[in-house]
């Protein structure tokens, strides 16, 4: 499975600032068994640009693939192949993680009996087991998250995009999301990720683009973007990159 975004853009209207793009002519490629990070600091356009890949938002202009299946022209099959975690964990307060799981997975068409066998086996791949029956307003930051991670996963999405997963986790839960990602990989998964963190990006991403007032400064592997720009380390690669030095 394989993810196109060809010229992708999004304009927007606001009083104080006008008409501007939040992403303008924005293409890559994500391949299966592929992490593609887009890089950038808050609001350069990151989450804008995986909003309108996931369906959320219509684009200006632009065009997206799953395969063959027009993300734009067909929302609804898109929907079936990705799943889609967003910086919020939005979980339902009184409920519980088997409860959010068995809604969503039958939301996304999984009979009773696929749903309980996904459930159990998210709880244990992501490590939320021994809280699977607690409310979800009792968890713990990190736990949400991952519990945020299965809802988005539950129907084993072909393609996984991921909006800064690692946002307000400690040490320990950053690395266990880190790992599942990696495991997803492993297993030939298309993984899509926005972060800032120029650590996260070193760690996980084959290919990384850099984002930066809604356009796409460079894209390459980490070795291509330092014989780019001539920098040993990903921070200094951002930097010229956005600053033109």
């Amino acid at each position: 499975m394989s993810l196109s975004v060809q010229s992708i853009s999004k304009r927007f209207y606001e009083k104080q600032r006008g008409e501007f793009f939040a992403c303008d002519d924005i293409s890559f490629d994500v391949q299966a068994g592929e992490i593609f990070g887009l890089l950038g600091t808050n609001g350069a356009g990151k989450t804008t640009t995986l909003r309108i890949i996931a369906t959320i938002l219509s684009p200006t202009s632009g065009r997206a693939t799953i395969d063959d299946v027009d993300i734009f022209a067909h929302p609804d099959r898109a929907r079936t192949m990705m799943g889609f975690l967003s910086s919020t964990s939005g979980l339902y307060d009184r409920l519980t993680p088997r409860e959010i799981l068995h809604y969503f997975g039958r939301l996304c068409g999984l009979d009773e009996a696929a749903v309980k066998i996904r459930t159990l086996q998210l709880a244990q791949s992501l490590d939320f087991e021994k809280y699977i029956d607690a409310r979800c307003a009792g968890l713990s930051q990190g736990t949400r998250q991952k519990v945020s991670i299965a809802r988005a996963i539950v129907h084993n999405p072909k393609l996984m995009i991921l909006d800064e997963p690692s946002t307000g986790l400690d040490v320990l839960a950053a690395q266990s999301m880190h790992d599942f990602i990696r495991v997803a990989k492993a297993e030939g998964k298309s993984i899509l990720l926005s972060t800032h963190s120029m650590d996260e990006a070193t760690k996980l991403c084959d290919r990384i683009g850099v984002i930066n007032e809604g356009k796409l400064l460079a894209i390459g592997s980490l070795d291509e973007l330092k014989r780019k720009t001539e920098k040993e380390r990903l921070e200094e690669v951002f930097v010229s990159l956005v600053r033109g030095v």
